[in-house]
């Protein structure tokens, strides 16, 4: 009998590889000081953000990220009192991605982690705005399972589940608080990377598994997986 492939790690693009917080916010920041905004771009960044998460959470056919994260912002400039495009803004803040810092682990970490395993993506992302980001280098683009690609938005459980139906043996890597959550009330393998600036849900189940850097997920992955795997036998 052949051996099994090995697992696939898949990463969440936006807070477990790529610090976005710091890189929209640069982005936002450019708009403001060029236009005059009496608010930081870090102030847009935050109040769009979580507009833009509560879009993908109520997004029960899926849409273009674009277009979600477009009316996010056209809301976000409403309740601040911006005077803008928000779509043409959107533009340009998304023309920075190529920009957003990788969390500082990240680089030396992949490439022992391949030795080991595959390594996919999961993410509620574009196919196109993933492939401008600095993560994309350090992912199989045939692992790259996509918002898009799934044909939903995370916490919905379909993209967890379609995802495992697509990569087979999988540990999810989830930094924020709904993908954590998401992927236990999913039932599929999750690690947690803890991140600067994200928590756990108190509302959700608590991960059993939890890395501080990517240097320590190796081992972790391997536990997570190797739990899945008899679980699946016992059922």
């Amino acid at each position: 009998m052949p051996a099994a492939p090995p697992v696939v790690i898949t990463f969440d693009l936006f807070s477990a590889l790529i610090d976005s917080r710091t890189g929209a916010s640069s982005g936002f920041d450019a708009l403001s000081q060029g236009r005059g905004w009496e608010v930081s771009g870090r102030a847009v960044y935050d109040n769009w953000d979580a507009r833009n998460k509560e879009a993908q959470r109520t997004c029960t056919t899926w849409e273009p990220y674009a277009e979600l994260a477009g009316r996010a912002l056209g809301e976000t400039y409403r309740a601040l009192g911006i005077d803008g495009d928000p779509e043409q803004d959107l533009v340009r803040v998304l023309d920075t991605l190529p920009a957003w810092p990788l969390w500082p682990d990240v680089a030396h970490a992949m490439a022992s982690l391949a030795r080991t395993f595959r390594i996919g993506l999961l993410s509620n992302v574009d196919d196109s705005l993933f492939r401008r980001t600095a993560a994309a280098a350090y992912v199989d683009p045939d692992l790259a399972m996509t918002s898009e690609r799934l044909g939903a938005y995370k916490p919905d459980p379909r993209i967890y589940l379609r995802a495992t139906e697509a990569l087979g043996a999988m540990v999810h890597v989830a930094s924020s608080a709904r993908d954590v959550r998401g992927s236990l009330e999913a039932g599929i393998p999750v690690v947690r990377l803890a991140r600067s600036g994200h928590r756990v849900d108190p509302e959700g189940p608590a991960p059993s598994l939890e890395a501080h850097r990517m240097e320590d997920l190796a081992p972790l992955v391997a536990e997570a997986a190797q739990a899945h795997a008899a679980q699946r036998l016992g059922d």
